[in-house]
């Protein structure tokens, strides 16, 4: 809980608010910061998309995206990002999409598959990663990379 706690530090040195956009985590960092009192001045927003549908309706992540690259690809993580950030206009947001496990792999994803985008002040920059594991571990180390992400992303644009 050691970097929830550090994040969250940070944005509230820097006054600043965010929101989620979860699918294969399924609400797990929305529940990590949630977990700190003081958490609501900074977490404003999110959403666990698990669904192509709540994806396209909630996110406006467009449906030629999703039929041409798949729910899991850098393209969906990015405008999963950008379509929460947008939603009550955070200055930094966070999504994941990926594929837990057990099943859902396949040659090109396997499991394990993940990409994190992440927003800051309306640049966004989306990573790839292959975890390994149980889906627990998986999404576990979703969770952890989101958050570190998030905090070197601001460390980063503030300095």
């Amino acid at each position: 809980m050691k970097r929830e706690y550090s994040l969250l530090k940070l944005l509230k040195k820097h006054k600043l608010t965010l929101s989620l956009a979860e699918s294969c985590t399924g609400g797990l960092i929305a529940k990590a910061i949630t977990d700190i009192p003081g958490s609501s001045e900074i977490f404003k927003y999110g959403v666990v998309s698990y669904s192509n549908e709540s994806k396209q309706k909630i996110l406006k992540v467009r449906k030629n995206t999703l039929k041409r690259y798949g729910a899991v690809s850098e393209h969906t993580a990015r405008e999963m990002a950008e379509g929460v950030q947008k939603i009550l206009s955070t200055d930094i947001s966070a999504a994941v999409t990926g594929i837990a496990g057990p099943g859902g792999g396949m040659p090109d994803k396997p499991v394990g598959t993940v990409y994190i985008g992440i927003t800051i002040f309306n640049k966004t920059s989306v990573y790839k990663f292959k975890f390994s594991g149980s889906r627990e571990q998986i999404r576990e180390q979703t969770k952890n990379k989101t958050l570190n992400l998030i905090y070197k992303g601001i460390k980063e644009t503030i300095s």
